[in-house]
């Protein structure tokens, strides 16, 4: 129990890392940062357990030094590959075009790196000590007075492994691993199972490939609120009304353009034919303020004029 505990903490020490880096260096913490450590938590618990099964399957017998490169060689390869894809495939969002969410996966993805670190150093350190007790508990446990059955009951509250003592090997059997090994394990190899796994693979390919066809790109802001929210009518009238053309779009300049220029204008004029003349842009619907201030200029003052050109702006 301790060692899962101490498990959890190790999870926890790495969101303290990694949030703490990530602060440090100045990336914002949004709020969907905030959810993070679930999934940190859901992680570091896996490894946890993975270490833990292989550490139970060692025998207390052994030197701790011996036991931890037993569990090691066994797990570390796993996890690794596990933490790898998890990273990378965290990493990769940071490409998207959402700050939001480039934030979110730059905090998960360096947290799961340090949920990694801490597992194979805090947590194997964790094990070690509690290999130490286990020492302690089966030397106790080994003396010749002590009776089988008081044996057997102060082990269990020692808390020793299931196979510690070979006398009781067998009666300490976890009952998951009888299930498997006694009822599982013969019903999947026999040869009705093999062909109704089979069968459920193919259902399973034949209805994902459809579902992967029905999918709708887009999210309905209407599913984010409750059905009482006073924004869901909002949303409908948004709908009804103002959804034929979708959002509106600016292009601006931002570097130093001469506007009073003819031939500057002129080219800008020739960009914005350019965006007209896309499928996506509807040349009815676009506004130019430059063109409409030129028609306004046209009729009173001299346009290509520098001075003339800025100081008539404010009465436009």
């Amino acid at each position: 129990m301790w060692a899962a505990a101490f498990g959890v903490i190790s999870a926890a020490l790495a969101v303290v890392s990694g949030f703490g880096l990530m602060l440090y260096i100045g990336v914002p913490f949004v709020t969907i940062v905030a959810n993070s450590p679930f999934l940190i938590l859901g992680v570091g618990v896996d490894d946890m357990f993975i270490m833990i099964s292989a550490w139970q399957k060692t025998s207390a017998k052994d030197s701790v030094s011996q036991r931890l490169s037993t569990v090691y060689s066994k797990v570390a390869v796993s996890i690794t590959i596990t933490t790898i894809s998890n990273v990378l495939a965290f990493y990769t969002g940071i490409m998207t075009s959402f700050r939001s969410v480039q934030y979110f996966c730059i905090y998960t993805g360096t947290t799961l790196l340090f949920c990694y670190f801490y597992n194979i150093t805090c947590f194997g350190a964790f094990m070690a000590l509690d290999g130490k007790r286990e020492i302690v508990c089966l030397h106790w446990l080994k003396k010749p007075e002590t009776p089988d059955q008081k044996c057997f009951s102060l082990k269990r509250y020692c808390g020793l492994p299931c196979d510690s003592l070979p006398h009781e090997q067998e009666t300490d059997t976890h009952p998951m691993n009888l299930f498997f090994q006694d009822y599982f394990g013969p019903f999947l190899t026999r040869t009705e199972s093999k062909f109704f796994v089979v069968l459920i693979y193919i259902l399973y390919i034949i209805f994902s490939i459809y579902g992967c066809f029905q999918v709708q790109e887009g999210l309905d802001l209407r599913n984010l609120a409750s059905d009482d929210s006073y924004i869901t009518p909002y949303f409908n009238v948004e709908e009804d009304y103002f959804s034929e053309f979708g959002p509106r779009v600016m292009v601006i300049v931002t570097e130093t353009f001469d506007y009073w220029d003819e031939d500057a204008r002129q080219k800008l004029e020739k960009c914005r034919a350019d965006l007209e003349s896309s499928d996506y842009v509807d040349k009815n619907l676009t506004e130019f303020w430059l063109r409409e201030y030129v028609q306004y200029m046209e009729n009173r003052q001299n346009v290509n004029d520098k001075d003339t050109f800025m100081n008539s702006l404010p009465p436009f």
